[in-house]
């Protein structure tokens, strides 16, 4: 028995070599002159080092046979292909072959040695490698010192573009070429690619010689036509130099291919269902089509007839299809004065038309503003249009306009379409009819209802008056912001909010005099939500517009942050701080009243890929700027050291000249003039803007803040939100931040948007200070005094960061900041002490 036992473990042993052996020649992502691939069923496949991209033989029937590349962990289907070598001439049967031929060209060879497709290069060695790279790039370079890339399939694509591969904006539009069907990689009817015909690059399809679809001008970010498209500076299409590329950090894969039936379709991966999700809709409506229409004519696919002329032009009958489009109704200037059918004309003057794509073959020229576009377009009698985009310049039309479309509900792309000066006296005398017949009904209808609301109040004056007089309970009046109320007062026999002796002195509002301000809380009137409560719009009597917070009654955190932000805020004056107005305390309602803020907060605008482009480079600075002043107010210039704990974008307010003011006190807490750091055994914040020894520990400091800063400048750095890198490489914004400062890439963290507008030297000492206020050690990093001088004067010095070992918690959360306020167990029985503040 001993024997035969020796013997079944000396084969086991041998069938787990040959097996050992097998997997990891299937593993190979490499051909040399010594090796082939032959179409058996991918024992000899070419698989890449990530186990992402295969090379082999593939087919739909048992007799047509291609070489191509596919993903590896998906099944095989047409919808996969990234690439196809051989797609005009397929292998009759399973004899075909891939190697490297003696002159060093990669070739596939059918079952009788014939070559039916090869690289074809004029090779100075004939020593050459291919390998199959981690991006699905299938690279043939020369074996030398100096290794030496000969020729990519990358270069030379078929029908799908995949993320490091390289668009060249000067390839043309027959770069990429369909299926002639969905089993038959033979080049289809339609292709794609860039068109650079004119001075403006767009995507165009195309059908044969004849244009099918366009996706409307690049403008740095994006195509501007592709509604749906939005710009960022860490993913998304990009020009570098002369080429487009596309970056994605996501765990998803992604592709795009133009489809044999003659679609642009973007798919991204679903690894457990094992299949293919497109994510971009096809252009089925029929406005997509190219110049649909006809000329001088607009396509909306949200009316029922989709069709319709332009402003200043007439004609169009559309029946299922173009009928040549429009007419213009009169003549411009130039054109009558050539007929002699006028002499005495006015001037040509412009039609304001927003687009949501703007018209085909423009042509950029050198104006610098809309005004000297427009001035370079009237004094040229050959101009139909002009429009001036950011990211574009001045757009100006020399021939008819073709290929336009328009939503109503859009705010779009403007076009100036130049018309004769006669057109506005019809567009005038029209507006005007209309005018009266909607301002008739109206004048009447605001007159009746001024008499019923006048009834209405004088009727509930009578009742308060009434009311008042019948009870004599202590109630306060209405409003009296003349007078201050010992607030101690309202919470008399109240140890819940501790507030007696405190003596904070602040106007009162009465509940009723709140709800009829807010219409009673009304929806309409909500501004947001927070772990306080609601926050409503109001407006007071005298005009004043107001910011209304009221306390959830299911709010875990409420009366303790209600009487921290009454006591704080009511004696903090900085213009970099929020302003308290008053408050209105009525049995369980526990209402604050702060000055309103018409642009909200700044994540409003940070994290809105459009509105984000208001930020520029300036008003960021002086952002930056006000939240470092505001917190060194509250660190240092303030009788008592204030320390915030919750300082992130959404409790940066922004007024109506986007001054920032920090809000939501809440969560503060008030040092001694002595006291340097403090514990809690309650966590409260959010995760991502946390200091590490306030999460771990619950110890917190000024340097808490600071961290909360340094990851709030990132964010306005970046235009990123610091929770926006779930499931990537990188865990969180620092993790990608501190990822590009060791690489010496840091340039790429900045917004796209202000990329070109910021200074250089400016950003690299703006994203190496955020680096300095996000170190783990709180001793290492500055404080606020530093960091403003550090900010203000390009002479101070800077240390030079140490790597941030804490970015895994913000991969955990949702995109959107989520308080956290459930009382995370610390080790530790202090607390800070709550003194009135100055």
């Amino acid at each position: 028995m001993t024997t035969v036992a020796k013997y079944t473990d000396f084969l086991l042993l041998l069938i787990f070599l040959f097996s050992f052996h097998t997997f990891f020649s299937h593993a190979a992502n490499s051909l040399t002159g010594e090796t082939e691939i032959k179409d058996n069923n991918g024992v000899d496949n070419l698989v890449s080092e990530n186990l992402t991209f295969e090379m082999g033989f593939f087919g739909f029937d048992n007799s047509s046979r291609y070489v191509g590349i596919w993903y590896h962990k998906f099944p095989s289907s047409a919808s996969a292909f990234i690439w196809v070598a051989n797609r005009e001439k397929p292998i009759n049967g399973r004899g075909g072959s891939i190697k490297i031929k003696g002159d060093g060209n990669l070739v596939v060879l059918d079952g009788e040695n014939n070559e039916v497709w090869s690289t074809n290069k004029s090779l100075s060695r004939n020593i050459t490698k291919a390998v199959l790279r981690d991006d699905g790039n299938l690279v043939l370079s020369e074996e030398s010192e100096h290794e030496k890339d000969v020729w990519q399939s990358f270069e030379n694509p078929t029908d799908t573009f995949v993320p490091g591969m390289s668009l060249p904006a000067s390839a043309g539009v027959g770069l990429f070429r369909s299926w002639k069907s969905a089993t038959n990689p033979a080049p289809g009817n339609y292709s794609m690619g860039v068109d650079s015909t004119g001075s403006t690059l767009q995507i165009l399809i195309m059908d044969g010689e004849k244009k099918r679809w366009r996706s409307g001008y690049w403008d740095g970010r994006v195509f501007v036509g592709v509604s749906n498209m939005t710009g960022s500076s860490l993913f998304g299409f990009k020009l570098n130099g002369d080429n487009f590329t596309y970056t994605w950090n996501g765990p998803e894969k992604v592709r795009f291919q133009i489809t044999w039936d003659g679609f642009e379709k973007k798919f991204v991966s679903d690894e457990d269902q094992q299949q293919w999700n497109n994510t971009q809709h096809e252009p089925y409506n029929k406005c997509e089509t190219y110049n649909f229409c006809g000329n001088f004519a607009l396509c909306d696919i949200s009316k029922a007839d989709v069709c319709s002329c332009m402003q200043g032009f007439q004609g169009g009958e559309w029946n299922g299809g173009n009928s040549g489009g429009c007419k213009r109704r009169t003549l411009l200037k130039a054109e009558r004065n050539s007929s002699g059918t006028e002499v005495s004309v006015g001037e040509d003057d412009f039609y304001v038309q927003r687009c949501t794509k703007l018209p085909d073959f423009a042509r950029l020229e050198s104006p610098s503003d809309d005004g000297d576009c427009q001035r370079f377009c009237l004094q040229n009698s050959s101009c139909t249009a002009y429009s001036y985009t950011i990211g574009i310049g001045c757009m100006i039309w020399y021939v008819d306009l073709v290929d336009i479309q328009h939503t109503e509900n859009s705010i779009g792309n403007v076009l100036n379409i130049r018309l004769a000066d006669s057109e506005f006296e019809a567009v005038d005398g029209e507006k005007k009819t209309k005018i009266w017949i909607i301002i008739v009904p109206v004048v009447v209808g605001l007159i009746c209802l001024g008499i019923f609301v006048l009834l209405v109040w004088r009727f509930k004056r009578k009742r308060k008056v009434s009311s008042a007089s019948a009870n004599n309970n202590g109630d306060f009046p209405v409003i009296d912001l003349t007078r201050s109320t010992d607030l101690s007062a309202e919470f008399s026999g109240s140890t819940e909010l501790g507030l007696e002796g405190n003596n904070a002195e602040l106007p009162l509002f009465t509940f009723s005099f709140i709800a009829a301000a807010t219409d009673n809380f009304s929806q309409k009137n909500k501004l947001g939500q927070g772990g306080f409560g609601p926050v409503y719009w109001g407006n007071l009597p005298g005009g004043e517009e107001v910011a209304v917070k009221r306390l959830s009654r299911k709010s875990s955190q409420g009366l303790e942050e209600f009487k921290n932000e009454m006591m704080l805020i009511a004696k903090l004056q900085h213009r970099n701080l929020v302003r308290l107005l008053g408050c209105s305390i009525q049995g369980e309602e526990k209402i604050l009243v702060y000055e309103y803020l018409p642009n909200k907060s700044l994540d409003c605008f940070l994290f809105d890929p459009v509105k984000q482009t208001q930020l520029d480079w300036t008003k960021r600075f002086e952002i930056i700027e006000g939240i470092a002043r505001g917190l060194l107010y509250l660190h240092q210039d303030s009788r008592l050291r204030i320390i915030h704990r919750d300082l992130k974008a959404s409790n940066i307010l922004l007024d109506e000249n986007m001054n920032p003011k920090i809000s939501d006190f809440g969560l503060a807490r008030i040092f001694g003039g002595n006291q340097n750091e403090a514990n809690t055994n309650r966590v409260v914040g959010t995760y991502g803007y946390m200091a590490p020894e306030y999460a771990m520990e619950g110890l917190f400091s000024v340097k808490s803040d600071v961290y909360s800063f340094g990851v709030l400048l990132l964010e306005i750095m970046s235009g990123r939100r610091n929770t926006s890198f779930r499931n990537t490489d990188d865990s969180s914004l620092i993790g990608y931040a501190w990822h590009l400062w060791s690489e010496q890439r840091v340039m790429e963290l900045l917004d796209s948007s202000i990329g070109d507008s910021t200074p250089k030297s400016k950003a690299l000492r703006y994203i190496h200070i955020a680096m300095l206020c996000v170190q783990d050690s709180a001793s290492r990093r500055p404080n606020m005094a530093s960091v403003l001088l550090m900010l203000a004067s390009e002479a101070t010095t800077l240390p030079l960061p140490k790597q941030p070992l804490r970015t895994i918690s913000t991969s955990k959360l949702d995109d959107q900041d989520q308080s956290y306020s459930e009382g995370l167990d610390v080790s530790n029985d202090l607390t800070a002490t709550m003194v009135t503040g100055r």
